[in-house]
């Protein structure tokens, strides 16, 4: 039986939690069984925490043992490898693929009908698991990803760049798992199914934990969450299920549900749309390209890139974004450069500071892959043209990675002088691309921008292109404006003229140097004239006295730096600072309340964990810079905390993140590690004279150890504060469990540390 076809007849069922179960003292198979009997139609393997080959073999056979004859499906679970991937945490991509890799080969050798990735929180590990599914088997891939109540990812990844990236990638099945109950998870499958026409698998947790009497436990009863879930059953969801606290009872109501067949859904309006990780760009209106990150013509630039001088390029990105650009072009290719090992590079480094989408520009198409593979989002391909041989190499791979692409009006007999040939190349890549599976919305044509003063009698012919691609193939346009201009005096006016010209005539993306007021400026007296900035608010904003004495250009002092993560400008700035300034001061007036703004836009929402990361390792570069100063005899750190994930859990991107931040607020960090045994964490503080010790657990099954970790350190030393985090924690369970503290996040365990050091202090 064909797990896709029977989707298509059929609501998939999947089980439940798998903890809960073994925590009740039932085996593996028995829990398989108590499920399928229930109602389930497809069960998950038990190797969520144990991915050896030898585990995945033994339970994929367990799974299908139970399965026996009742045609239910055998999904072999991958979870998140619980490191964090470059360039957030030390995790090569190349390593978690060869990890993912592994499991997809052990499971469909076993004989898996299913690869059912699930619980990730970062978009760009999640995409290294599909890929690592994709090319190495022909099974169904299922991909789902676990959003907090502010419908985000725990990395900053929203629910449209999850949709737009994984549906681009050609899983079989997107969904949500775990982290919330079925109320909250509601609104949550409702916007996904506005973004992807894939089937949607929702799995929530059994309601709210609480900690009792030793056990997590959940607030929702069989019946209330059955309620629930078919109300998201009524939205259209191809599959339901059970996670955290849910058990066969609870996978039996859903099995009622479910018998009523997947309910009609509207289908999915996607706009033309690209993305990062955490920020989706609809093209809705004029966007702008930023064309800075251009070797072209740019001394400094390439400089840059033949010294691997990656701060550099990322100042461009920041400058770029900072003045407007909704996406930027990123171009590498010098000679005697590796031109693909420096475009991952980039992508990878600009995306840890900006959150503004990529356009991939090369004529080379493993730099173009390079730079797509390494890219945590929905980019652009620039691009292919009308010769035969670009379209057959760059549409592949177009495809493969779900990326929007520009096509070129130009073929081996160069750029056409008419309009109308130039509408003739653009219809046969808009063909070609659809052929390629490429959907229309994700295909933007450049009509191309000749040099008015060299070939004046036939540079207008573009903005007649751009008006016809647009009547006639309904497609999204893309101008390299400051072409038009080359070799003449005031270029800044001729390129506004151009410009101003193409937006009434159609064009979507111009290609500018958003650094260049005039040519931002066009855009928003479009965008009010055309009354797409509806009220005038934008063009408001944007011409008011006091928005005119912001867009003053930034100093690039210390807190610039830190903000932007560039860690090689900060150098100099702080050597400067300490010809200047005591050490203690410089920590305590300049970088402490840099970092506590970056805290507070964290917690706010106006900056994501790349960011935070980014910013926290320039912050690090200069601490150490300034802590080699600071005088024998005053104090280096402001106290010292001891940190842990307890025993029986693996996951520890938490905690590792947490010690960052820790670190750089001056802190002195003693890391533990993982599935750290309860002796070992009171032996060590002890020794180490520890004040705080920090305690994470990711499971809930794990809890448990939690509550006897704090109680042993407690009766070794009663004036130890503990506090504690981690995705199945709360404020009540914090309590519960006898911990002093509930950190949320890395900003709140600095606000603890403070008030734990303050009063040591006293």
């Amino acid at each position: 039986m064909n797990l896709n076809e029977f989707a298509k007849n059929n609501m998939l069922v999947l089980d439940g939690a798998m903890g809960t179960m073994l925590q009740e003292g039932f085996d593996v198979k028995s829990i398989h069984e108590a499920y399928l009997a229930a109602g389930a139609n497809m069960i998950l393997t038990n190797t969520f925490d144990d991915s050896s080959d030898e585990n995945i073999a033994r339970s994929v056979k367990i799974a299908k043992d139970a399965v026996g004859g009742r045609g239910a499906f055998v999904g072999i679970d991958i979870a998140p490898t619980g490191q964090l991937l470059e360039p957030m945490g030390t995790l090569k991509f190349d390593e978690a693929y060869e990890i993912f890799k592994r499991q997809v080969l052990a499971g469909s050798k076993a004989g898996a009908h299913a690869i059912y990735i699930e619980t990730f929180t970062d978009l760009y590990e999640a995409k290294c698991a599909v890929l690592a599914a994709k090319e190495n088997c022909d099974l169904p891939v299922f991909c789902t990803m676990s959003l907090q109540e502010n419908m985000r990812t725990f990395t900053g990844t929203d629910i449209p760049s999850m949709a737009l990236t994984l549906t681009g990638l050609g899983v079989d099945f997107i969904g949500i798992n775990c982290s919330v109950g079925p109320a909250q998870m509601r609104a949550m499958a409702a916007e996904l199914m506005k973004w992807t026409h894939l089937p949607v698998i929702i799995k929530p947790n059994a309601g709210l934990p609480s900690f009792e009497n030793g056990k997590t436990v959940f607030n929702l009863a069989p019946e209330e969450f059955a309620k629930e879930m078919e109300r998201i059953a009524s939205l259209g969801a191809s599959g339901i299920g059970g996670c955290c606290g849910t058990t066969p009872e609870f996978i039996g109501k859903l099995a009622s549900i479910a018998a009523g067949g997947v309910r009609s859904r509207p289908a999915a309006n996607i706009p033309p749309a690209v993305c990062s990780a955490s920020k989706t760009v609809v093209i809705d209106r004029v966007r702008t390209i930023g064309e800075r990150i251009n070797p072209t013509g740019k001394k400094r630039f390439k400089q840059a890139l033949l010294e691997n001088d990656m701060d550099y390029i990322v100042s461009q990105a920041i400058e770029q974004v900072d003045a407007g650009a909704d996406i930027l072009d990123v171009n590498v290719g010098v000679p005697k450069i590796d031109e693909s090992s420096v475009m991952a590079s980039a992508v990878k480094n600009i995306q840890s500071m900006v959150s503004a989408p990529l356009q991939i520009d090369s004529v080379s198409p493993e730099a173009i892959e390079a730079g797509l593979r390494a890219y945590s989002g929905k980019a652009i391909v620039n691009s292919v043209n009308g010769e035969d041989k670009s379209l057959r190499e760059i549409l592949p791979i177009v495809k493969k990675y779900g990326a929007a692409v520009v096509g070129l009006t130009l073929d081996q007999n160069g750029i056409p002088k008419t309009a109308e040939q130039r509408l003739e190349i653009a219809e046969k890549i808009v063909n070609a691309a659809i052929s390629h599976g490429i959907p229309k919305q994700d295909i933007f044509i450049d009509c191309l921008t000749l040099t008015s003063g060299a070939e004046q009698a036939i540079a207008y012919q573009t903005i007649d292109a751009v008006r016809l691609v647009k009547e006639k193939l309904g497609v999204k346009t893309v101008l390299g404006v400051s072409n038009i201009s080359f070799g003449l005096p005031a270029r800044e006016r001729l390129n506004q003229t151009f410009l101003t010209l193409a937006m009434a005539n159609g064009l979507d993306l111009p290609i500018v140097n958003p650094n260049d007021e005039d040519m931002m400026d066009a855009v928003y007296c479009y965008h009010q004239l055309k009354n797409i900035d509806k009220g005038s608010g934008e063009y408001i904003e944007r011409f008011s006295q006091a928005e005119q004495t912001a867009r003053a250009p930034q100093t690039n002092d210390i807190s610039h730096c830190i903000t932007n993560g560039l860690k090689r400008e900060i150098k100099p700035v702080v050597n400067n600072l300490l010809d200047e300034r005591a050490p203690l001061e410089i920590i305590n007036h300049l970088l402490i309340p840099c970092l506590d703004a970056l805290g507070e836009k964290y917690e706010k929402g106006e900056i994501f964990l790349p960011q935070l990361l980014g910013s926290a390792e320039a912050a690090k570069v200069a601490f150490d810079i300034v802590k080699r100063k600071i005088p024998p005899g005053d104090t280096d750190h402001k106290g010292k905390i001891m940190i842990a994930t307890v025993k029986g859990d693996i996951h520890d991107i938490g905690k590792n993140i947490v010690k960052v931040v820790l670190e750089n607020y001056g802190y002195a960090v003693v890391d533990l590690g993982k599935d750290v045994d309860v002796n070992v964490v009171v032996e060590q503080a002890l020794k180490n004279e520890v004040k705080l010790v920090g305690l994470s657990a990711l499971m809930t099954t794990t809890l448990e150890n939690m509550e006897k970790t704090i109680a042993t350190l407690k009766q070794a030393d009663k004036n130890i504060a503990v506090m504690v985090g981690g995705a199945v924690l709360t404020e009540q369970i914090a309590k519960k469990i006898g911990a002093n503290y509930y950190a949320k996040d890395a900003t709140s365990a600095v606000s603890i540390a403070r008030e734990v050091f303050a009063a040591v202090k006293k």
